[in-house]
């Protein structure tokens, strides 16, 4: 009989789960908060919130509350744009802050953000900001 070495006695890896589907949110009448994010270079922010805006509006959405992250537009956001993003929410600690008070503020049934969001941005962002977070395109897709 062969002997075992030790990482052959070790239990197979967990089965990878299932992946939960995502928060249904149905735009109709919800208060909403809208979430982007942006590189300096983008000048043109404002229309995009703006379109986002009428798009969810037209659906019977309210937006009750903007909130804009902009990467590189100071000196020091210069220097962090070498730097990754987090993965987890994409967004910096303080505006995820700022974006939790305005959500609580208007009392938000849900944050859009203008971006599709991973199944763990998803999570992490819900658990944030205390409402269910979604991407635009699945809030656009839920309402039609």
């Amino acid at each position: 009989m062969p002997h075992l070495h030790r990482r052959d006695r070790r239990p197979a890896r967990r089965p990878v789960r299932a992946p939960r589907p995502p928060a249904t949110v149905s735009v109709t009448g919800s208060d909403l908060v809208l979430i982007g994010y942006f590189a300096a270079k983008q000048k043109d922010f404002g229309s995009l919130m703006d379109a986002a805006a009428a798009d969810l509006a037209a659906r019977g959405a309210r937006v009750v509350g903007q909130v804009v992250q902009r990467r590189g537009v100071s000196r020091g956001g210069a220097r962090a744009m070498a730097r990754p993003l987090s993965r987890r929410t994409v967004l910096s600690q303080g505006r995820i802050r700022e974006a939790a008070a305005v959500c609580a503020r208007a009392d938000a049934d849900a944050a859009v953000f203008l971006w599709p969001l991973t199944e763990r941005q998803r999570h992490t962002l819900t658990a944030l900001l205390g409402r269910p977070a979604i991407g635009l395109a699945e809030a656009l897709a839920d309402s039609s």
